[in-house]
């Protein structure tokens, strides 16, 4: 409908009926409260007429693509559209399936007469790039060929080359050499880094997370701060101080996306281009990547039953200016570092001045003994860097953690937290601090290690009885994985990749070296593994592993 008039209508829904007011006031009532106009009549300001543009109608759940109107072109506007949107499925901007804006949307967006989208939409129809559902809207037709659903490509079938000087950091080119790794992504037996999703108590975090959402602005100008909420940093010291021995303050403390932003954190503030920092070997391959990164020279250090070797570590690089370490839980291979290592490492980093990033990714696990003591509570001289998570205690899609930071350096690490990405995410802060306080996270702990315990315990029998002394099993006395390691002549990439397959997910030992003196084998997670089905992925296994 086009209505020959220069000023902008409004139509009110009123108590007593409808009422119609011509431009001033109304307008800025109807953009104030959308819900009481009927109808808004608005000015086309390319041809100076009025159309209706709008009314109740529930907004479109369709995202508007980039389509070019040019008013001082001489082609019609309807036909504008339309080559501009099969354009777009030509070259594969709009995908088979997806939906497309109402024409009173799109007209809207464009700020053109329904009419022209009405115009382009009914040729697009017609020649079958589109189809219209009756109740659902209007869709890229499913059944188009397939030359007009993919990106065009040159003949050769690789992407055309850009013009230009493209250089890029070398360092970079290492992570692409990374061999694609099918069991990453697996969910079951026996991925790594998967607690018992079912056991969770949902309700409690529903609840928690549902009285946050409702006012999710109410803390927030507390929480605008580089080491996040005060009351999360608060519980986190509470808990660090009672269940690990860590000497900390809530100033001490940052909230970190997890342990790989806490590793890159760290590396941007303690290392320099070329600095060297020993690594457990094997050791966490996702930790070596953040160093790699940061330009630095790594320096593979053995480990054995009592943990990182630093008798060698000092042997192989005396001077280097860090070590990471897992001294709880070592991964892979599971051992505890003694008594006598954790000293010898902190005599090491006083005596060279070298600095200590102690990754505590899953000690609340331990069944054979009292938890250990974290590595930071004995340093005397604030060398050590403490790192942990939430991921393997609640679940790795909150992607929060933690790191405790020396007094001395807050200020450089807030500094370098600012450049990254200023301040953590504030609700989940908010619903962890709560479960933590009304006790929940206690219980579940509780629980979790009892059930780990049991899972742990079916996993090594098991292993034990298919598959007597051919392998050998080594850290099942705490975590949510152990590492079983058998001959060399045996291939666990490939294994593990046929495997895969099959829906078991071994992870390879040989993955976590940087050497080429490497052992071969798999680490098993049992998190996410219930207790019944442990036989049955063990047979999966060994038939994997023997062809049998």
């Amino acid at each position: 409908m086009v209505l020959c008039v220069e000023q902008q209508v409004v139509l009110f829904r009123t108590a007593s009926g409808f009422r119609t007011e011509w431009g001033g006031a109304p307008l800025a009532r109807a953009v104030a409260d959308p819900l009481q106009v009927v109808w808004k009549i608005g000015e086309n300001t390319g041809s100076r007429r009025t159309t209706i543009i709008g009314g109740m109608v529930k907004g479109s759940s369709a995202l508007t693509p980039v389509v070019n109107v040019d008013r001082n072109n001489s082609q019609p506007l309807h036909s504008q559209v339309y080559r501009s949107l099969r354009n777009a499925i030509a070259t594969g901007v709009l995908r088979p399936g997806q939906r497309v804006p109402s024409s009173r949307a799109m007209s809207a967006e464009l700020n053109v007469s329904r009419i022209t989208i009405l115009d382009a939409y009914e040729q697009l129809l017609a020649e079958g790039y589109f189809k219209s559902r009756t109740g659902a809207g209007t869709f890229v037709s499913s059944s188009l060929p397939e030359y007009l659903t993919q990106v065009r490509r040159p003949a050769n079938g690789r992407p055309q080359r850009a013009s230009g000087p493209r250089a890029v950091a070398k360092r970079a080119l290492q992570f692409l050499a990374e061999p694609v790794t099918p069991w990453r992504n697996g969910l079951g037996a026996f991925a790594v880094h998967q607690p018992a999703f079912e056991e969770f108590p949902y309700a409690i975090w529903s609840r928690l997370v549902t009285h946050h959402s409702k006012n999710p602005g109410a803390r927030a100008i507390h929480c605008i701060d580089p080491l996040g909420s005060l009351r999360f940093r608060e519980a986190i010291c509470e808990y660090l101080r009672t269940a690990r021995a860590v000497q900390c303050e809530p100033e001490q403390v940052m909230v970190v996306s997890g342990s790989q932003q806490a590793l890159q954190i760290a590396a941007n503030v303690l290392l320099d281009q070329d600095d060297a920092v020993w690594m457990e070997e094997p050791g966490y391959r996702l930790a070596r990547n953040v160093f790699i990164a940061a330009g630095c020279r790594l320096i593979p250090v053995p480990v054995d039953d009592e943990g990182l070797n630093v008798e060698a570590g000092i042997a192989r690089g005396a001077q280097a200016r860090a070590a990471y370490v897992t001294p709880s839980h070592q991964y892979p291979l599971g051992s505890s570092m003694s008594a006598g290592r954790r000293l010898q490492l902190l005599n090491w980093a006083q005596r060279y001045g070298g600095w200590i990033i102690e990754d505590d990714y899953d000690s609340e696990y331990r069944f054979e003994s009292a938890p250990i003591s974290s590595l930071q509570g004995l340093d005397n001289n604030r060398r050590v860097i403490y790192i942990g998570t939430f991921s393997k205690v609640l679940f790795a899609s909150l992607r929060l953690g933690y790191m405790v930071i020396p007094p001395d350096l807050v200020e450089r690490f807030i500094a370098v937290r600012y450049a990254i990405d200023i301040f953590p995410p504030y609700l989940f802060q908010e619903v962890i601090t709560d479960f933590m306080r009304e006790g929940h996270f206690a219980r579940h702990i509780r629980r979790m290690r009892q059930l780990y315990s049991e899972r742990r315990k079916a996993l090594v029998e098991q292993l034990r009885s298919a598959f007597g002394g051919a392998l050998e099993v080594r850290g099942a006395e705490a975590g949510m994985h152990l590492t079983v390691t058998f001959p060399s002549d045996h291939d666990d990439v490939a294994i593990a990749t046929e495997a895969a397959e099959q829906g078991l997910w071994l992870w390879p030992l040989s993955g976590s070296y940087m050497t080429k003196n490497v052992r071969k084998g798999f680490i098993l997670g049992y998190g996410n593994v219930a207790a019944g089905a442990i036989p049955g992925a063990v047979e999966k296994m060994k038939a994997a592993i023997f062809g049998v």
